[in-house]
C-alpha cells in the first residue's frame, strides 16, 4: 500500500526526469530588453510563422514592444491584412496534418508551458538523423516531428555518442546563432505574458503601500491602547 501511494505521488516527477535526459542550458533572456524582443519578433515571423501561429497576440500588440504600426505593417505582416488581426500561421490545418501528421502547435504560451530554458536548449540542439521522416532529430525532444527551421542559420550538425560534430557551417557563427535564439525565446516569453513587467511593478507598489499601512495601523493601535491596562 505504501509503495502504491509513493508511485501515485511521485510517478509524474519520475516521468519528467526521464524525459529530461539532456541537460538544459540556462536561457539568458530578458523580456525587458525590447531591442531583443523586436529582433525575436522578426525571427519568429520569418522562420516560424509559416507553420506555427501565435494567435493570442495581435499584430497591433507589437506596438507595445516599441514598434510603430507602420513598421509592423511593412516588416512583420505577411499573413494578415489588418493590424488588428491575430498572428495566425500561414499554413492551413488540413495541409499541416498531411505533411507532418499533426498540426504544428500554436506558440502563444509555449514559453509558459515548456519554460524558457527548455526552449533555448531545444532550438540549439537539432541534428541530422536519416532515420526520421524529416531528416532531423533533437537532443531535448527525441523523435520530434518538427524539422530544424533555423538550420540555414546554425548549419548542419550531427550528434555522435553524446558529442556534437559540425557537418556544414550556417550563415551565423555559434555565438551569433545563440544570440538569435535568445532573441526568439525573449519574444516567445513576452508573447506568453505581455503584461508581466507591469504586473510585477504593480505588485511591488502594492506591497510597499501595504507595508506603509501596516506601520500606520501599528502606530494607531499603540496610541489607542496606551492608556488601557
Amino acid at each position: 500500500m505504501k509503495k502504491a501511494i509513493f508511485f501515485i505521488f511521485f510517478f509524474p516527477f519520475l516521468a519528467i526526469a526521464a524525459e529530461g535526459g539532456y541537460p538544459l542550458d540556462r536561457s539568458p533572456h530578458d523580456p525587458r530588453d525590447m531591442v531583443s524582443v523586436q529582433a525575436g519578433a522578426r525571427t519568429f515571423v520569418n522562420y516560424c510563422l509559416g507553420c506555427h501561429g501565435a494567435q493570442y497576440m495581435r499584430y497591433s500588440g507589437l506596438t507595445a514592444i516599441g514598434l510603430t504600426e507602420s513598421q509592423v505593417r511593412d516588416n512583420l505582416m505577411f499573413s494578415a491584412e489588418k493590424i488588428g488581426e491575430p498572428m495566425r500561421s500561414n499554413m492551413g490545418v488540413k495541409e499541416s496534418k498531411q505533411w507532418f501528421g499533426v498540426a504544428p502547435p500554436d506558440l502563444s504560451v509555449i514559453a509558459r508551458s515548456r519554460g524558457a530554458d527548455w526552449l533555448y536548449t531545444y532550438l540549439r540542439t537539432f541534428y541530422r538523423d536519416p532515420k526520421t521522416a524529416t531528416g532531423w532529430n533533437n537532443a531535448v525532444f527525441p523523435n520530434v516531428g518538427m524539422p530544424h527551421a533555423l538550420w540555414m542559420l546554425q548549419g548542419d550538425r550531427a550528434l555522435e555518442k553524446g558529442r556534437w560534430k559540425e557537418i556544414s557551417k550556417g550563415a551565423q557563427g555559434p555565438a551569433e546563432y545563440d544570440a538569435t535564439v535568445r532573441d526568439l525565446v525573449n519574444f516567445l516569453v513576452y508573447v506568453g505574458e505581455p503584461h508581466a513587467a507591469s504586473r510585477t511593478a504593480l505588485g511591488v507598489l502594492a506591497l510597499f503601500v501595504l507595508g506603509v499601512l501596516f506601520i500606520l495601523a501599528w502606530l494607531l493601535k499603540k496610541e489607542y491602547w496606551k492608556d488601557v491596562k
